[in-house]
């Protein structure tokens, strides 16, 4: 009746994950509880967890990618603590729980912690510059999120039932195998990863389509935003890249529940298959997080340095070019395979190359700040911070596509640290850069500048700190994924690693405050942005109010340059058009049926995991039904009269009167 699920699955003889489950009900039960004693369930669900709102979609996106980043993070600590003791000793975790913490932890940062914050930015950013008042697809945005979510949470399940995979973050072959991981984890790997893939490949399908065909009239291609560019890109990228994940997951599925032999050499299968699948969309998808982190760093640097950004035509093609590039060098993770001299120079060149256009980003940004009246914001600070680490990581990265060099530093902790110092340093400054920057759009309110400060030096210098001695570790010999050892050089800098760790734990904790004391005050009135627009934007997003209202823009903007808000501006041209007459708006109705959907698929998923076949039959029926009775439904859309409309707008246009009155 239940598969292979017994209670021998439920690891309550481990203190760890006993006491993490302890945790986990407690705030769990205490959020339970505050959301009844409030009386808030019916807002949650009508208001949040049934919107089609991009905007909400998109907190809810970045709240996912928090969460995520929590638990990551917490893995990140218990690794670095349990290297720096486990000299000549076994340290504190067992063999088994570390491996599954260290892939775990790759999983996590890259599926829910990064994509979810891109995704939310995607969402938050995207409607609004190009002057639109929603996504292309609201049902599937919603449905997107929701399969995200359901991933995420079938990857957790696996702390509390069962296990997860100790394969590592990519799951190669033959240790993901059936025969060597007969258990569970690599399962909760599987579908964890195919079921938030298909959410990730419906929101490129959905902004693609935004993009295209829903810019506001004017906004030509060499008109839009950057950071639309950079999504544009990125979308490309997903559509190329996913189905290599896809199919290489599905066949790593097919080997362990029907006894196929993809991947199996001893059966006629090659290893080498699932390297090349799984890298052609491993690489790419370094570039699907980095060039939205770009477009970031794009929009708020001109902002702060009050001037037009340097190049824009260069910004464009570096990225489309880098778009191209980055489906060209995926042979570099693997130059030892043996696959010839011929082979490694090809891709070691295209991995050089890709170098240039990155380049000509750095220096784009830097002309862009060169005499410009630079106001240090938090957000300058992590696109500074920036500059520094991703160039570090850039010139590892070189040597890496040496393949020589690659030859001594392969499968070390240098790579660790190379890896690290492109992701932290470009997606994940990027993100929280954007973060502050669009802050005030999104709640209304700026964040506390101090703590942002505060957060960018404690990460910035406990970086430095974490992967410095990982390089020279690297060098030295040490090998990645080690729960213990034996050699004594390894160990003082093992030791300083996880002083820098605790040193990003501090950043991370002013990020929560910041976040939490600014949901605190926000109503307060001196902490509230009624202009919409606190730093002279440039875009359109600037140009409504913050929080946008559900529909974003009374009247569709009307472009007449590139930087349509700043243009407006300086020519006195009245973006709002508030002279205008105002019309009725039509906008989608939100729906329960992505969040159902979601749900389902999260049961599949769990049902799929143990071999529960009467389950999986079930939740593929509800599934079916439920998408196929949605699509039958013709009321999908409300009216907002014109009079609600002018009260919102007349409402707005009285703040800012208020606001130029003191």
């Amino acid at each position: 009746m239940l598969g292979k699920l017994s209670l021998s699955a439920i690891p309550y003889h481990v203190p760890i994950l006993v006491g993490t489950f302890i945790g986990v009900a407690v705030v769990g039960l205490a959020v339970l509880f505050a959301i009844t004693y409030y009386g808030k369930w019916g807002v949650l669900f009508k208001n949040w967890l049934f919107s089609v709102d991009h905007k909400r979609i998109g907190i809810m996106y970045i709240v996912l990618a928090l969460v995520m980043l929590f638990r990551g993070f917490c893995d990140a600590l218990m690794m670095r603590t349990q290297q720096a003791i486990a000299f000549n000793s076994p340290g504190y975790l067992p063999p088994e729980h570390y491996d599954q913490i260290f892939t775990a932890h790759g999983t996590i940062m890259i599926f829910f912690m990064a994509m979810a914050f891109m995704q939310g930015l995607f969402n938050l950013i995207v409607p609004l510059q190009i002057g639109a008042r929603d996504v292309a697809f609201p049902f599937i945005n919603s449905l997107s999120f929701w399969l995200t979510t359901s991933g995420a949470i079938l990857v957790n399940i696996s702390l509390f039932i069962g296990e997860f995979s100790t394969a590592g973050w990519l799951a190669y072959p033959p240790v993901s195998e059936l025969q060597f991981s007969p258990g569970v984890g690599v399962d909760y790997y599987i579908w964890a990863v195919q079921i938030s893939g298909i959410g990730t490949v419906l929101t490129a399908v959905n902004f693609m389509t935004t993009i295209c065909k829903m810019r506001a009239p004017g906004m030509t291609w060499m008109r839009m935003p950057v950071f639309t560019w950079t999504v544009f890109a990125s979308c490309i990228m997903i559509f190329t890249t996913f189905p290599a994940l896809t199919v290489a997951v599905a066949e790593l599925a097919l080997d362990r529940y029907l006894g196929m032999h993809f991947f199996t050499n001893d059966g006629g299968g090659n290893v080498m298959l699932y390297l090349n699948l799984i890298w052609a969309w491993g690489h790419p998808e370094v570039y699907i997080l980095v060039i939205p982190a770009f477009g970031c760093f794009s929009e708020l640097v001109p902002v702060f340095s009050k001037k037009p950004l340097f190049g824009y035509n260069t910004m464009v093609y570096a990225t489309l070019a880098i778009t191209v590039l980055s489906l060209l060098v995926w042979v570099h993770h693997f130059f030892t395979m043996g696959a010839g001299a011929n082979v490694n120079a090809f891709f070691g060149i295209m991995t050089m190359i890709i170098a240039i256009p990155t380049g000509a980003k750095i220096f784009n940004w830097l002309f862009t700040m060169y005499r410009g009246r630079i106001e240090f914001t938090a957000s300058m600070y992590w696109t500074v911070g920036f500059m520094i680490v991703f160039v570090i990581g850039g010139m590892t990265g070189v040597m890496l596509a040496i393949p020589a060099s690659d030859f001594v530093l392969h499968n070390s902790e240098f790579l660790i640290a190379h890896f690290h110092n492109t992701i932290i340093g470009g997606v994940y400054f990027g993100y929280i850069a954007g973060m502050n920057f669009w802050a005030p759009k999104v709640l209304g309110i700026k964040l506390s500048q101090k703590l942002g400060k505060a957060a960018f030096w404690f990460w910035f210098f406990g970086f430095f700190l974490s992967f410095v001695p990982l390089y020279i570790t690297g060098f030295d010999g040490m090998v990645r994924r080690l729960n213990h050892y034996d050699n004594p050089e390894w160990h003082f800098w093992l030791q300083i690693a996880c002083v820098g760790v605790f040193c990003v734990l501090l950043g991370v904790v002013c990020q929560l405050t910041q976040l939490f004391l600014g949901l605190l005050t926000m109503n307060k009135p001196e902490n509230k942005d009624v202009t919409g627009d606190p730093w002279d934007g440039r875009t359109l997003e600037w140009s409504t109010s913050s929080p946008a209202p559900v529909y974003n823009f009374a009247h569709i903007p009307v472009v007449q340059a590139r930087d349509a808000f700043a243009y407006d501006k300086e020519h006195g041209i009245d973006t709002r058009a508030t002279s205008k007459p105002y019309e009725d708006i039509i906008m989608p109705k939100n729906t329960s049926a992505g969040f159902w959907i979601g749900m389902f698929s999260l049961v599949l998923g769990f049902a799929l995991i143990w071999h529960i076949w009467w389950l999986v039959g079930l939740t593929v029926l509800a599934t079916l039904v439920l998408a196929i009775g949605y699509s039958f439904i013709d009321d999908k859309e409300y009216i907002i009269p014109a009079s609600e409309v002018e009260r919102i707008e007349k409402e707005h246009s009285r703040k800012l009167m208020t606001q130029v009155a003191e």
